[in-house]
């Protein structure tokens, strides 16, 4: 049975929009991600939903689908408040700013796709070698009779606060830009970059989005209301709710699955999602920018 969509046109069952975000997100939410980067390309590819209410509809489905996470990473006391705190203050600003540009400036960015392309595909790659580096030295330790634990025991860490403003600010640009919480992106720089573990990190990142794209549809629907931009900005509320609603269910049983998946594990999914995040951005600029 298919439904039509409104504002985004499309016309789908509706369970199969649901079914793709819960498995985008129980597959990402142990990393940290929510899933929405990989439901633009499916938007755009294949419902044919173009266009800056794209974004803004891709921002909804964080905001629905992210707390499923979040309460487990809280219930399960492995949410790092100050952590998440910072990214979040960070990234506001730079949402607001993201999404101005999106509908003003950035329609064909095709040097910024290009950028943000190499960023993670150099995040990407660095985490894969750290991932066969400590893999290699593990090894090594076992063969000559010691065995290094994977998952040292939780520790109070600390951490450049102003690094991860800074950071953070740059991400919520670009994810008011792309419609995209920025996990994938902020995630990566915080465990290769800055040395910090991923089961620290994924909750605070997961915050993080929430809030950013709390903000995201709320600015993109300010704009809506008070701007003549020539096109849709405001999100697909059913299309969101469908997507959120399978997204809600996936990252909380993501976030659950977490805790018995090895670090090394959860590492390489982030750096498969990185790079083949940085893989689309570059693809679509060399061949479909303008």
């Amino acid at each position: 049975m298919s439904v039509h969509f409104p504002v985004s046109g499309v016309e789908i069952n509706p369970l199969i929009p649901l079914l793709v975000a819960f498995v985008a997100a129980s597959v990402t939410a142990p990393a940290g991600v929510s899933g929405a980067f990989l439901l633009l390309p499916f938007q755009v590819s294949v419902l044919g939903f173009t266009g800056p209410a794209a974004s803004s509809t891709n921002l909804l489905y964080n905001v629905g689908a992210t707390p499923g996470g979040i309460y487990r990473y809280i219930r399960e006391g492995r949410m790092v408040w100050p952590l998440a705190w910072t990214v979040m203050l960070g990234t506001l600003p730079g949402v607001f700013a993201g999404a101005v540009l999106r509908v003003s400036y950035l329609s064909g960015a095709q040097a910024f796709e290009v950028f943000v392309g190499a960023v993670l595909l150099y995040l990407g790659t660095s985490l894969l070698y750290e991932i066969v580096r400590r893999a290699t030295r593990r090894d090594g330790s076992v063969k000559h009779g010691r065995r290094e634990t994977e998952n040292p025991p939780d520790t109070p860490f600390v951490f450049n606060k102003p690094v991860v403003l800074l950071l953070s600010l740059a991400v919520g640009i670009v994810g008011g830009v792309y419609g995209v919480g920025g996990a994938a992106m902020i995630a990566p720089f915080l465990v290769t970059v800055l040395g910090m573990p991923i089961r620290a990190v994924a909750g605070a990142t997961l915050m993080g989005t929430l809030a950013t794209s709390m903000a995201g549809v709320a600015f993109f629907q300010i704009l809506a209301a008070g701007l003549d931009t020539g096109s849709t900005v405001e999100p697909d509320y059913l299309l969101g709710g469908v997507l959120a609603a399978g997204g809600l269910a996936g990252t909380y049983v993501g976030a659950r699955a977490q805790k018995f998946l090895p670090e090394s594990l959860i590492k390489a999914l982030l750096a498969t999602l990185v790079l083949s995040l940085a893989g689309s951005y570059l693809f679509g600029a060399f061949f479909y920018g303008g």
